[in-house]
């Protein structure tokens, strides 16, 4: 088969691009190599086979259209995007022109030339905006979701909040009603916090990495604080990249079954972590006091978000494999290996 993947030199993209090089798919990779790291991805990810790789930005419609007509893809996995929250309230253009019109374009673009092309959507939990309508616990290391054990679901209703939520949640209801209106085999992913190898974390997006890459600078000798949002008793359940890739695998070839819908998606209730109980977790791993202060709680930033998982484990096979201990574990050997090559680019 062959797959496209915008943002294929993101993290998540690079990951699924190198499984379907693996597999024996065609792949060619979108990416305008803005994000830190991306040049590192795209390294590696021609080591894992023959991808092809266009340098662009989904921005440019007419880019967008020339590649799916000159590739005709079976499966577009859509990830590119502007995916921090503090960039978002610094430049709402640039958020909404890459998130909401970046996003039109593709779909746009597979309409006129690929319209029999399985299309997933990388969305966030942020569609739902800062949940303060739930009831919480305050508990002695986390926030507790009161009223729903097993995560939440897709029918908690939308609240568009912050440009970044408002981009990312425009092109979420776009994706879905390309689906409604046009008939395209599109489907959406609301993503909780995805982490593993190949995530060059920064400050702003990739919380489980940075925190990963801080313990490593820490116990590396150099003390300075970190600072943690608020009060670290925030709640996300993890979902390793291992398992996000194994997702949209699956999913590619089962569109059929999930076509025109959206689903939350991320580790599970068994697989939550609040920062402080991350924060832990590093120094039981490493062996090494972490030295962190405290600051304002960010703008619009859930006190929980777990994802209900019953919908997706409906119509696919898909579970999360890789268990929160194991995925930290595994996230921490990255970030020392990485952290002479990469760790003062992500602190810039």
């Amino acid at each position: 088969m062959r797959y496209l993947v915008t943002g294929g030199c993101g993290f998540l993209g690079s990951n699924i691009a190198a499984a379907a090089l693996r597999a024996g798919h065609t792949v060619t990779v979108l990416d305008n190599l803005s994000r830190v790291g991306g040049d590192l991805n795209l390294a590696w990810l021609r080591d894992q086979g023959d991808c092809a790789f266009t340098e662009g930005d989904v921005r440019d419609q007419g880019q967008c259209a020339t590649l799916v007509e000159s590739f005709r893809p079976d499966v577009v996995f859509h990830l590119a995007g502007q995916v921090a929250m503090t960039t978002s309230l610094r430049n709402p253009r640039l958020d909404f022109e890459t998130n909401a019109l970046g996003t039109l374009n593709m779909l746009e673009a597979v309409r006129e030339h690929a319209a029999a092309a399985a299309f997933l959507y990388s969305s966030t939990n942020k569609v739902y905006g800062d949940l303060e309508q739930l009831r919480f616990a305050e508990l002695a290391t986390r926030y507790s979701l009161l009223d729903y054990p097993a995560g939440i679901p897709e029918d908690i209703g939308l609240a568009f909040r912050s440009p970044y939520g408002c981009s990312k949640g425009c092109a979420d209801q776009n994706v879905l009603d390309f689906a409604r209106i046009y008939g395209l085999r599109t489907a959406v992913f609301r993503h909780s916090s995805i982490f593993g190898e190949r995530q060059f974390a920064t400050i702003d997006q990739g919380w489980v990495g940075w925190f990963c890459a801080e313990a490593v600078r820490q116990r590396a000798g150099d003390k300075s604080e970190f600072t943690v949002s608020g009060n670290g008793k925030q709640v996300r359940d993890v979902l390793h990249v291992d398992d996000a890739v194994a997702l949209y695998l699956e999913a590619a070839l089962e569109i059929d079954r999930i076509a025109g819908q959206a689903f939350n998606i991320g580790g599970g209730m068994e697989n939550t972590l609040s920062i402080l109980e991350l924060l832990q977790l590093l120094q039981d791993i490493s062996g090494e006091k972490l030295h962190w202060r405290s600051i304002a709680v960010r703008e619009s930033d859930q006190r929980v978000f777990a994802a209900d998982l019953a919908k997706v484990s409906s119509l696919l096979t898909w579970r999360p494999r890789v268990a929160k201990l194991e995925g930290v574990t595994r996230m921490l050997k990255w970030a020392g290996i990485q952290a002479g090559s990469s760790l003062d680019a992500r602190r810039q």
